[in-house]
C-alpha cells in the first residue's frame, strides 16, 4: 500500500490540519503517517490558543517514522516557528524523498496567524528550495512572491517568482479572485489553468489542507504532477459540494463524500435485489449500458 506522511498541526475541530489531512489520505486510498508540530486549540469560529511542540520532539516523530515506513510522498503544513522549519527541512534532506508538497499555511480560515512574521524568511529560504509542488494561495502567494497579486496575469509573475526561489512545481490558488476560480500551475517552462467550480458554501475550513494532501496522495500513488493536481482539484470540489452544515462558523469540507455516495448507490441497488429478486439488478445493468451510450453532460 502507498504511504504518505503529512508534517504539519493538529486542528482540534477537525476540519484542517493533521486531521484533514489523514482523511484525505484515506479517502483517496493512501495510508496516512503524521507527525505533528503545533497542537491548536479550534474550532469553526476561532482559534483559542497553539502550543508549539519542541523541535527535537518534531524530528523524533520524524525520525521514527521514516525508520520504519517506507514513505513515497511528504505534505508539510504548519511549520508555525523558525526552529520547527529548520527542523523539518534538515530531516527532509536526509530522507531523500523527491516528492515534497509544501502547503504554506500562514493564516486560519478565520484569520488566526499560523506562521510566526520572523519565520518567513526560513520558510521561503529553507523549505521553498526543497519543495516538488507548493500551493500557495493568493494572500501566502503575495508573501512568498513580494508583490500583490489583483489578476491571472500576476498569478503568473508570482509563480515564477516563487518558482525562481526553489520550487519545481508552483500552484498558486486564485479562489480568492472573483470570478471562476482559476488555478495557476507552472513548472518552470509552460502555465497550465485550472478552471473550477466556485461552489456557494461556508464549508471552507480546511480547503488547502485537504488540496495539498489529495495532491500528496496522488503522487504517493505514482501519479505525475499535472494529473495529481487535476485530481485534487476535483476531490476538493466534491469535498466542498457534499459538506454538511457543521458548527457556527467555517464548518469542514466532507473528505468522504464521494465514498458515501458510492456507498448509498450500491445499497439502493441492493435493496432493490432483495425486493425485487435478480430481474431488478438485470434492469440495472441495462440502465447502466444505456447510459454509456450518452456522453456526460
Amino acid at each position: 500500500m502507498h504511504i504518505a506522511l503529512t508534517i504539519a498541526g493538529s486542528d482540534s475541530g477537525g476540519g484542517a490540519g493533521i486531521q484533514a489531512d489523514l482523511k484525505t489520505f484515506a479517502a483517496l486510498g493512501v495510508y496516512g503517517a503524521s507527525v505533528i508540530t503545533s497542537v491548536t486549540a479550534q474550532n469553526t469560529q476561532e482559534v483559542t490558543g497553539i502550543h508549539d511542540l519542541p523541535p527535537e520532539f518534531v524530528a523524533l516523530q520524524f525520525d521514527t517514522v521514516v525508520r520504519d515506513l517506507p514513505v513515497d510522498a511528504i505534505k508539510t503544513g504548519m511549520l508555525s516557528n523558525t526552529a520547527i522549519i529548520r527542523t523539518v527541512s534538515q530531516r527532509l534532506k536526509t530522507v531523500g524523498i523527491e516528492k515534497v508538497v509544501v502547503d504554506p499555511v500562514m493564516v486560519a480560515k478565520g484569520g488566526a496567524a499560523l506562521l510566526r512574521k520572523e519565520a518567513e524568511a526560513e520558510l521561503i529560504q529553507g523549505l521553498l528550495p526543497l519543495a516538488y509542488v507548493v500551493t500557495p494561495n493568493l494572500e501566502e502567494a503575495q508573501v512568498l512572491a513580494d508583490m500583490s497579486i489583483h489578476s491571472v496575469d500576476e498569478m503568473e509573475q508570482a509563480a515564477r517568482r516563487i518558482h525562481a526561489k526553489g520550487s519545481r512545481y508552483v500552484v498558486v490558488k486564485g479562489g480568492h479572485l472573483a470570478g471562476p476560480p482559476i488555478d495557476v500551475l507552472f513548472d518552470g517552462h509552460v502555465f497550465q489553468y485550472l478552471e473550477g467550480e466556485r461552489i456557494e458554501t461556508k464549508s471552507l475550513h480546511g480547503t488547502g489542507c485537504t488540496f495539498a494532501s489529495a495532491i500528496t496522495a496522488e503522487l504517493a500513488k505514482g501519479a505525475e504532477v499535472v494529473a495529481a493536481v487535476r485530481r485534487a482539484k476535483a476531490y476538493i470540489t466534491t469535498a466542498l459540494r457534499l459538506a454538511p452544515a457543521i458548527g457556527h462558523g467555517f464548518g469542514p469540507t466532507h473528505h468522504f463524500g464521494e465514498l458515501y455516495l458510492q456507498a448509498a448507490r450500491y445499497d439502493v441497488i441492493d435493496q432493490m435485489v432483495r425486493v425485487l429478486g435478480q430481474d431488478a439488478m438485470d434492469v440495472a445493468r441495462k440502465v447502466m449500458a444505456i447510459c454509456r451510450k450518452f456522453p456526460r453532460t
